[in-house]
């Protein structure tokens, strides 16, 4: 079977089941460097770009900067840097199959051994963005020299790379970069850019050269939510292949939502002007509303909902969703007690628009997303997604949350260890055993010890070690939670679902 290439694009003009991209595109001059190749990025910005590019409003290429030696680089050179795209997922309750093939990257530099080729990109009058994906672990401070070639760090690179860019155009106020880290930490913009701050200090670079970095650059926060699991298994993969004509080394699979929350102004506007083609990039000023979303409506879902899940027997969350009861319990958690109970400013219509999506995402039949999986650090996640909604819940309506307090009980039944094997703690329902992946596990395993069953409740949720406070003293709260945990404790876990399927 032939391979995805350049040359083998017009052979595939006429499948119907694809979307081309047309000869002009390749010509489009590079105004992106980005750091890092990961199917995160192909799947979200490099697809904005692509689609932009297609309704003739960027018109840009992406130079892309390769500073791991893992996965294969060469596939983009022998792909001539062409990339699948399967978008698979549900839409307001609809199914969505797309395959697009993306033109978006022009080239991939290997930073070791092409550093002087990446440091011309970095003066070329075409280049308007930086856009990085180097994991948290990236947006660290290495104390290094610049001079490197390379230097080590992602930020020393990118601050050899504005010197560059500085030098070369003798400090312009209109030569700076829009750059936006995509890396999943909290503020990754003004986190990114103290680091440059402090490395500019360490290298002994001048005062008007950092008086540039901060007036002419603009550094963004940003917040990325797509999943993008990458390439399918091998079954998958030949499925793919049949249906589409070609292989495809670089081939990535992706949900259909997509969220790129950018912080910023009409500056930064103007620059990432894909904005305007898909309602999937946000550009304001101000965007811990989409944060605070994303952190309860999903995340605090999930988090709710995931012991509950498992304990009913649901293996992965397509499953639980397709159950009309497990469906209509996750409908009224988040639209009805989340939504309405964040602790952010937010429209309540909003929210459960939002809400709505999510639904949309949970159900989606082409992921396997196993409850187990979600269920790691159970007890944190309780405690940073949740504790904030219950609070405001209470703040709003002064009485315990019927589907909130379910799904602390089930955190109660999921997280009691029944058994301990090698320094690893077990739990056990129904006769099914499971792993508890939980820092709390060793303490609240020596906390029950002699605690009979219906006193577990009150025994946990009095735990300040745990919730910085104790939850005893929320109204009716140790009750609503105390009478699911012993319906949980019976085994009648599923039977709770009747309670919320009208």
């Amino acid at each position: 079977m032939k391979s995805l290439s350049r040359s083998t694009l017009p052979e595939l003009a006429g499948n119907p089941a694809l979307q081309l991209p047309s000869e002009e595109m390749f010509s489009l001059p590079e105004k992106i460097l980005q750091f890092g190749t990961g199917v995160l990025l192909r799947g979200l910005p490099d697809f904005f770009v692509e689609q932009a590019n297609r309704a003739g409003k960027f018109n840009g290429r992406i130079v892309v900067v390769k500073s791991t030696d893992g996965g294969d680089a060469d596939a983009f050179t022998r792909q001539n840097n062409l990339y699948t795209l399967c978008i698979k997922g549900v839409k307001e309750g609809n199914i969505v199959e797309e395959n697009l093939v993306c033109s978006a990257i022009s080239r991939v530099l290997i930073a070791k051994t092409q550093w002087n080729e990446i440091l011309a990109c970095a003066v070329s009058p075409d280049l308007q963005a930086v856009v990085s994906n180097t994991t948290e672990v990236g947006i660290q401070l290495v104390e290094e020299s610049i001079d490197q070639a390379p230097p080590q760090s992602f930020p020393a690179k990118l601050l050899a790379i504005l010197r560059a860019r500085y030098d070369a155009f003798a400090g312009a106020a209109d030569k700076g970069l829009v750059i936006v880290p995509t890396e999943l930490i909290p503020d990754n913009g003004t986190k990114l850019k103290n680091i440059l701050l402090e490395l500019a200090q360490f290298n002994g670079l001048s005062p008007e050269f950092v008086r540039w970095m901060e007036t002419a650059n603009t550094f963004c926060n940003s917040l990325v939510d797509r999943i993008v699991p990458g390439h399918p298994g091998p079954e998958a993969a030949a499925r793919l292949e049949q249906e589409l004509g070609y292989k495809d080394d670089l081939l990535a699979v992706s949900e259909v939502y997509r969220l790129w929350a950018i912080e910023g102004g009409e500056k930064v506007k103007k620059v990432l002007s894909f904005w305007e083609v898909d309602p999937g990039v946000i550009i304001e000023p101000d965007i811990s509303v989409y944060r605070e979303l994303k952190l309860r409506l999903l995340n605090a879902t999930h988090t709710l909902s995931c012991g509950f899940a498992h304990l009913c027997g649901f293996d992965t969350v397509k499953e639980a969703m397709a159950d009309p009861e497990m469906n209509a319990f996750i409908r009224h958690l988040m639209l009805e007690e989340i939504a309405p109970a964040i602790p952010h400013p937010v429209d309540l219509e909003k929210a459960r628009a939002f809400g709505r999506e999510v639904v949309d995402r949970f159900a989606n039949p082409f992921l396997d997303h196993h409850w187990l999986s979600i269920t790691l650090q159970y007890s944190s996640k309780m405690l940073m997604r949740v504790m904030p909604v219950l609070i405001r819940y209470y703040e709003n309506f002064g009485k315990a949350p019927e589907a909130i307090s379910l799904g602390f009980a089930a955190w109660l039944r999921f997280i009691q260890p029944a058994a301990v094997a090698d320094g690893a703690y077990y739990g056990a329902y129904n006769g099914v055993r499971y792993r508890i992946n939980d820092d709390k596990a060793e303490h609240i395993y020596k906390r029950l010890q002699g605690v009979p069953p219906n006193k577990i409740p009150e025994s946990l949720l009095s735990d300040q070690m745990i919730w910085k406070e104790d939850l005893t003293g929320l109204p009716g709260f140790v009750e609503k939670v105390a009478m699911y945990h012993a319906a949980l404790t019976e085994g009648n876990a599923k039977q709770q679902l009747s309670n919320f399927s009208h």
